[in-house]
């Protein structure tokens, strides 16, 4: 607790929360993907579900911060190439990911044909789906939060602060994007540059997020003004 007696501690936890809210931008993405496929009152219970895993899936791993360096101990080698855990849990991840995004991506392109209710999933299956990339998407969370800061009580505050805030704007943000076809694809495509990105990260070659994140921001404006446009036409 002494972290938050200083200044220092408070600029920390301030940073560190608005990044683990960027961190968790593709993470809401996903929920309202999976969750678009239930029936609408499941809904609000699925995406509290998802961002609750999401939150315990952060704590757990900065309570075994220990257990999370040695996923980057190398397991095997694949010619001269070292596989540890986490490239392991980021392959398997993306490759989910993509899998998953482009099946969404054909089915909101081609049409569902009028069988939409018949593959409708059930509750249980979109919370797995959730938890399972959840894991995926905390390591970025959790390892930048190490890198921010060297106090375990920010870390957590910080996870715990950014969830709340996700979870008070998930609601709106999934109706939103339901709303709009185009934003639907645009969120698709984020979350197949993502699975790209998880693949890339797990043969060790790193892709600065900030170009990321700066050139889907830069497509959701433009999106965003087209829309707005629309309207008023």
């Amino acid at each position: 607790m002494e972290a938050f007696y200083s200044l220092d501690g408070w600029v920390s936890l301030m940073t560190l929360t608005l990044l683990e809210i960027v961190l968790g931008i593709d993470n809401i993405i996903f929920i309202s993907l999976v969750t678009s496929d239930l029936k609408e009152k499941e809904q609000p219970l699925a995406r509290r579900l998802g961002l609750g895993l999401a939150l315990l899936f952060r704590v757990l791993m900065l309570l075994g911060i220990t257990w999370l360096i040695g996923l980057t101990a190398p397991l095997f080698e694949i010619g001269s190439h070292p596989v540890s855990g986490r490239d392991l849990i980021l392959f398997i991840g993306g490759v989910f990911l993509l899998a998953k995004a482009s099946q969404e991506m054909v089915k909101k392109i081609e049409g569902s044909h009028g069988h939409r209710e018949s593959k409708a999933i059930t509750l249980g299956a979109a919370i797995v789906q959730i938890g399972l990339l959840d894991i995926v998407f905390s390591f970025d969370s959790v390892l930048t939060a190490i890198g921010m800061s060297e106090h375990l009580t920010v870390m957590i505050a910080a996870v715990v602060l950014s969830m709340i805030v996700m979870l008070s704007f998930a609601e709106s943000i999934s109706d939103f994007i339901s709303k709009h076809v185009s934003l639907q694809i645009l969120a698709l495509s984020f979350l197949i540059l993502i699975g790209t990105v998880l693949v890339a990260e797990s043969a060790h070659v790193e892709i600065p997020k900030p170009y990321i994140y700066c050139s889907v921001g830069f497509a959701l404006g433009v999106q965003l003004l087209t829309i707005r446009a629309s309207r008023r036409r």
